[in-house]
């Protein structure tokens, strides 16, 4: 392949803690953020992906300072997204560090939002994120709220108009497979893939390094998103913060030291390997030795 797949982990964020589901529901508290987000720089990440999953509570993302820190530590790309309704807002999480925003509900509810940001900040800045569920009759709609949110908006349709109005990348999040493990929606990644120019970032259901393949090869994605594979390997690993049991939230399920039996977890290194395996193109190639240098 000619183009360089880009491997990038997702952040869910609730509060100070970095928080996992299934379709993007029943939130497991499973550490710092910022132990993660270091763990992946060091280890080849290409870059990084924060969400703030609570946002649309509050009408307001509150990741700046969580932005901050991380950006005087991580020198990869930063797409934060979660309650940014305004200019304005897009404006202050970039001057916090960011390098790129990522929309969804602002962006469907008026779309003039993208061709207003991408003219002041540069399309490359702007990442509209597409949460799709499939439906009875085969079509995949839009929808807002960590898929909770019907839009009516048909997906195929709302990607070619995102690309028009000059947003520079799309983040494809397929809510029917996200945290399950049961694989990418090929079908999905390759209708929307296929039918625009700018990038495609598949997110939703990985569960092996065969996904993470099949969703390149075959789903034609530009770039995947990764989060309960690297999460749990890293968890695995017993890295994270000792403090982790005193935080509040729900961490019996840590605790009790299970994972999802359909998911195998990998570190960037072995993935980005694997991939070289199927002559897949990535970004900073790590050497698997180097996992704890």
């Amino acid at each position: 392949m000619s183009k360089n797949i880009r491997i990038i982990p997702r952040l869910d964020i609730k509060g100070p803690n970095l928080v996992k589901g299934i379709h993007l529901e029943g939130l497991r508290v499973l550490g710092k953020p910022e132990n993660f987000a270091k763990y992946y720089y060091e280890n080849g990440a290409d870059e990084l992906i924060y969400i703030d999953v609570v946002a649309s509570l509050y009408n307001r993302n509150s990741l700046h300072d969580i932005i901050a820190k991380t950006a005087k530590e991580i020198f990869i790309p930063l797409t934060v997204g979660g309650g940014l309704r305004t200019i304005d807002d897009i404006r202050n999480v970039l001057r916090a560090g960011a390098d790129k925003v990522s929309l969804n509900t602002a962006a469907l509810k008026d779309p003039k939002i993208i061709s207003e940001a991408a003219r002041r900040f540069g399309s490359s800045t702007i990442v509209v994120a597409i949460e799709a569920i499939k439906q009875s009759d085969g079509r995949y709609l839009a929808y807002t709220d960590n898929g909770r949110e019907y839009s009516g908006v048909e997906v195929l349709e709302w990607a070619q108009r995102v690309e028009a109005l000059g947003a520079g990348e799309i983040l494809l999040v397929s809510i029917d497979r996200e945290g399950t493990g049961s694989g990418y929606d090929l079908t999905l990644t390759k209708m929307v893939s296929c039918a625009v120019s700018i990038p495609v970032i598949a997110s939703g259901g990985a569960g092996n390094l065969s996904d993470i393949t099949n969703v390149i090869l075959e789903g034609c994605a530009d770039a995947v998103c990764l989060a309960s594979v690297l999460h749990y390997d890293f968890i695995k690993k017993q890295i994270v913060d000792k403090e982790l049991f005193k935080i509040e939230g729900n961490i019996e399920y840590l605790k009790s030291g299970k994972s999802f039996s359909k998911i195998q977890t990998a570190n960037l290194p072995e993935i980005k390997e694997y991939l070289h395996r199927f002559q897949v193109d990535c970004r900073h190639r790590v050497n698997a030795e180097a996992v704890h240098a």
